[in-house]
């Protein structure tokens, strides 16, 4: 039987599900990056990427009907 969790909440101080986790291919990437890439790279690709979304236009959200 497989689990269906929300790892963005049930995940925050660790994987819950170890080596049963569906996203353990995301995690070896993940894990890869950070080993592989300086904290200096890390830094800079996210100055570009708030550059880049401070310049995109505003995204209007509308509020559910009641």
């Amino acid at each position: 039987m497989e689990q269906n969790i929300n790892c963005a909440v049930a995940c925050v101080n660790g994987c819950v599900l170890g080596d049963k986790c569906p996203n353990i291919e995301f995690r070896d990437a993940a894990a890869k990056f950070i080993e592989e890439t300086p904290l200096d790279k890390m830094l800079e690709l996210a100055q570009e990427r708030l550059r880049k979304k401070m310049t995109e236009p505003p995204k209007w959200v509308f509020p559910e009907d009641p």
